[in-house]
């Protein structure tokens, strides 16, 4: 199924995000991760893409297991940057031959020491009307309330979102975020620029304080001052901090869907616990 048809369907439409491990143990515990949230029958599983394609094979077979043989839907990341216009288009014909229908357009993380190649694109918009222009594909895109880390101007950073859509986006998927105001000011602001896709939340039920910390200075987002004192009074307990990385999802899950999101896209960081129980939560709210 095409994920832009989800987004039709009434109700909110909830989905998982896993990053393919780099061992056969660790690919088997992901397996199993994903089975035990089938249960909760998320519209779709999205597969992550390594910096430079590092990733390239094992996103592919992961995605494929996921649609074929634990019968979900699944979306593959897929990035540009690194890949020639050959290499993309033998990647999506591998999709396609798996009956992976769905892939996740962006740019790329830069890796270290990167040279650019001549062929590639350098940017999420220009692999977006590449695979709209010669391929069967449903395209997602992600989008950034808060703002691209490499971007030092929100206007321009909303025109690439713009930009994204032109060429071909179906659906966006955002950044994580923990202050519901920026994801509600942004759709705002891209509704006022022609923006008129399903733009998905993406929350992170947090687990770790340190963990947390890496990821919003990776990312660029902010940790509001609440949650941020929140944690700093537990910091030292595991299950105190999951308890309120828990509690501030939930919340903000229910504001968002209140609010007219089309559904949550859950960072799992290939755990199951927190996304389960926040998951769960929403869905009986």
């Amino acid at each position: 199924m095409r994920v832009s048809e989800v987004y039709k369907r009434p109700g909110p439409a909830f989905s998982f995000e896993f990053f393919p491990p780099k061992t056969e143990k660790g690919l088997a515990r992901l397996y199993a991760t994903i089975e035990h949230l089938a249960e909760l029958r998320p519209a779709f599983v999205s597969v992550t893409y390594g910096a430079g394609g590092s990733t390239r094979d094992l996103t592919v077979e992961t995605a494929s297991h996921i649609r074929n043989k634990i019968g979900l839907e699944a979306v593959a990341h897929l990035t540009c940057l690194g890949h020639t216009q050959d290499e993309l288009t033998q990647i999506l014909s591998q999709l396609r031959d798996e009956g992976v229908e769905n892939v996740l357009a962006l740019r790329g993380d830069v890796p270290n020491n990167h040279v650019p190649i001549p062929e590639s694109f350098k940017h999420a918009n220009e692999l977006i009307g590449f695979i709209k222009q010669g391929h069967d594909t449903c395209i997602g895109a992600a989008c950034y309330p808060e703002g691209h880390i490499d971007s030092l101007d929100p206007q321009a950073d909303l025109e690439f979102v713009v930009k994204k859509v032109e060429a071909g986006a179906d659906f966006l998927i955002t950044q994580l975020f923990f202050d519901n105001a920026a994801y509600f000011r942004f759709v705002a602001d891209a509704r006022a620029h022609g923006v008129r896709v399903p733009i998905v939340p993406g929350l992170m039920p947090i687990t770790s304080v340190s963990q947390v910390e890496r990821f919003t200075q990776m990312c660029g987002t902010s940790i509001p001052l609440e949650l941020r004192q929140k944690l700093d009074k537990v910091k030292d307990d595991e299950q105190a901090v999951m308890a309120v990385g828990i509690e501030w999802a939930m919340d903000q899950g229910r504001e968002l869907l209140a609010g007219g999101a089309p559904g949550v896209h859950f960072f799992t960081i290939n755990r199951s616990l927190a996304t389960r129980i926040v998951c769960r939560g929403l869905m009986r709210w």
